[in-house]
């Protein structure tokens, strides 16, 4: 196994440049790959609500309300997983993800949005959203920033 270095960020590369977290994620998606998503959206969103109820808490909980409060917006968007997260998807392409804080080590989880997210705003504009805790405010941002994001 190659020898394993500390990076900027005080998380451990292999040789080859990719942290234990990050070779993780690239095996789900190659997983994911094998998966024909958009074909049934009941065993999409079950393969969605099973990873999300093997998540740590505060990710779970979070995650499940983002689900909740994602479909109720934005009804026409299809839950599927991307990289290991519950991701929304518009016509096959992803237009929005969580991505909880345990999957990379991180402080917080974020809700992101791609580049088909109707988020554009002059020249330069947010695509990723810091979601510690969810409440009545919070949610209405969320909720507000999915409606956008379709269109």
């Amino acid at each position: 196994m190659p020898a394993k270095k500390p990076s900027s960020d005080g998380s451990k590369k292999s040789a080859g440049g990719f942290t234990a977290e990050e070779r993780a994620a690239a095996k789900e998606a190659l997983q994911e790959r094998k998966i024909v998503w958009g074909k049934n959206r009941a065993d999409d969103e079950r393969a969605v609500i099973a990873k999300v109820s093997q998540m740590p808490e505060p990710d779970r909980s979070i995650s499940q309300r983002l689900h909740e409060i994602i479909q109720a917006a934005a009804p026409a968007l299809s839950p599927r997983l991307w990289y290991g997260m519950p991701a929304y998807t518009k016509e096959g392409d992803v237009l929005c993800f969580f991505q909880p804080a345990h999957k990379f080590g991180a402080r917080y989880g974020t809700l992101g949005f791609n580049d088909k997210a109707r988020l554009d705003e002059g020249s330069i504009w947010p695509t990723s959203f810091a979601v510690k805790e969810l409440n009545a405010a919070s949610e209405a941002k969320v909720v507000a920033l999915v409606k956008r994001a379709v269109g």
